[in-house]
């Protein structure tokens, strides 16, 4: 899957001589966490966070007047807070790339820039957690199936064949790691997973459930 697939193009977008108090207002409403800047011409220039907004407007605890702080809300906009580090990808970009730069740097979300550096998207965080809903199946329905596998060539290869021999489809798979164990996690297209787990149990295979690890959160 490629960010330019999966980019918002219709988002909210504010310009320097936006009102921070109208920046805050388009942030709750959108429910973003960020809002990329662009200046009069749509060229990308930077980004404001919430909590830049949060910083700039006048705390519960101020001694000014209410007179005042309106007149100051009606001057202060987002050109005097909005950040110019901002992180763009290309459309061709793989999604998981994205997701983890985003990781990496702590980021809300990332422009999307074509071969000019036209601003052309947006992928933020919550694009990122609707991927990995499709990408594991879960709205596809079916059951699914965690096995605990070794650590070597051709094990998805195994495990597939096991379920396609008993006229199963899947629906996704994934690969998982904690503390040193390979986790595969499997969705098939049936409502009825038991003569699959059995086997995957009569080829040696772990089927494991959240008991199998509740000691790490408990």
């Amino acid at each position: 899957m490629y960010v330019g697939l999966k980019m918002l193009r219709d988002f909210v977008k504010v310009t320097p001589q936006t009102l921070v108090k109208d920046a805050q207002k388009q942030l709750e409403e959108s429910k973003l966490w960020m809002l990329l800047v662009v200046d009069e011409d749509g060229k990308l220039v930077g980004y404001v966070r919430k909590e830049d907004i949060s910083a700039a407007l006048p705390s519960i605890m101020t001694s000014l007047e209410k007179h005042e702080i309106n007149y100051l809300m009606s001057k202060l906009t987002v050109e005097k807070i909005y950040r110019t580090d901002i992180k763009t990808v290309a459309p061709e970009t793989e999604i998981e790339g994205a997701a983890d730069m985003m990781y990496e740097m702590n980021l809300a979300g990332l422009a999307v820039v074509d071969s000019a550096g036209e601003l052309i998207g947006y992928i933020n965080r919550n694009v990122m957690l609707d991927v990995l809903a499709e990408e594991m199946g879960y709205r596809e329905g079916g059951s699914r199936l965690t096995i605990e596998v070794e650590d070597r060539s051709g094990v998805l290869y195994e495990v597939a064949g096991v379920i396609a021999n008993m006229k199963m489809s899947i629906i996704s798979t994934g690969t998982f790691f904690f503390n040193g164990r390979r986790v595969v996690v499997v969705r098939i297209d049936t409502e009825d997973p038991s003569p699959v787990e059995a086997a995957l149990k009569d080829r040696g295979y772990k089927l494991v459930t959240p008991d199998d690890f509740r000691g790490e959160w408990t």
